[in-house]
């Protein structure tokens, strides 16, 4: 919990501090939502699944603009391993802050553009289950590794020792980079709403690792959202 409301503060003291000393004028709000393919074990043991995020960004200039970016990502396993490993009932997300860089390109193709960024950020994964016994002996399972239980005589994937599982988060550093296109839904025109001038569609790709104490968690959201 105490995890949670660290993730939380460091969120909000971002937003503040970019609205408190920024010209409001500057500012760009996100949002949007797609498809999560993940990697690794996040392709083992949940495959592709759904994420949103929403940020908060501020345009330097032309070139270059910098944001602060909320993500929710989907981490509920495959039915398949559930039943297979003996979690059934399992529930999981990965929540993360990013503070990011943001470089457009200068050439345009008619109302399309394209962007590359990347950035670093804080990544809060947790996994559930109902609470049960597990018997001493019991053979260790693969997606076991993201609930820390212990081992007898701590060998490493190894039977375990007699204990209950649950629910288990780690927070982690890491980082996110890639890229996307935008498609201007209105011309400029003098004397319109920020909103009217500024509004595009966007898709985007990027790439995320977060460097939990278990392991990598690696995960790629394709995003289609609208910015203004």
């Amino acid at each position: 919990m105490s995890n949670r409301i660290l993730l939380l503060v460091v969120c909000c003291g971002l937003v503040a501090s970019a609205s408190a000393q920024l010209n409001f004028e500057h500012l760009t709000f996100n949002g949007g939502g797609g498809v999560g393919i993940g990697r690794d074990d996040v392709a083992a043991f949940v495959g592709n699944s759904g994420q949103v995020e929403a940020g908060v960004g501020f345009n330097l200039n032309r070139l270059f603009s910098v944001d602060a970016e909320y993500m929710y990502y989907d981490l509920g396993f495959k039915n398949s391993v559930k039943i297979d490993q003996g979690l059934t009932g399992q529930k999981g997300h990965m929540q993360s802050i990013s503070l990011d860089g943001i470089v457009n390109v200068p050439k345009h193709i008619g109302k399309f553009a394209a962007y590359g960024i990347f950035g670093i950020g804080f990544y809060d994964r947790t996994v559930s289950v109902p609470r049960h016994f597990l018997q001493q002996g019991t053979e260790y399972q693969p997606a076991f590794l993201w609930w820390d239980l212990s081992t007898i005589n701590n060998i490493q994937y190894g039977p375990l020792n007699a204990q209950y599982i649950s629910s288990n988060s780690k927070v982690a550093g890491g980082f996110n980079c890639g890229g996307g296109i935008t498609y201007r839904l209105y011309h400029h025109t003098e004397g319109a709403s920020k909103l009217r001038n500024n509004a595009k569609l966007y898709l985007e790709w990027r790439y995320h690792r977060a460097y939990q104490s278990d392991g990598k968690t690696i995960v790629m959201p394709v995003t289609v959202g609208f910015r203004w």
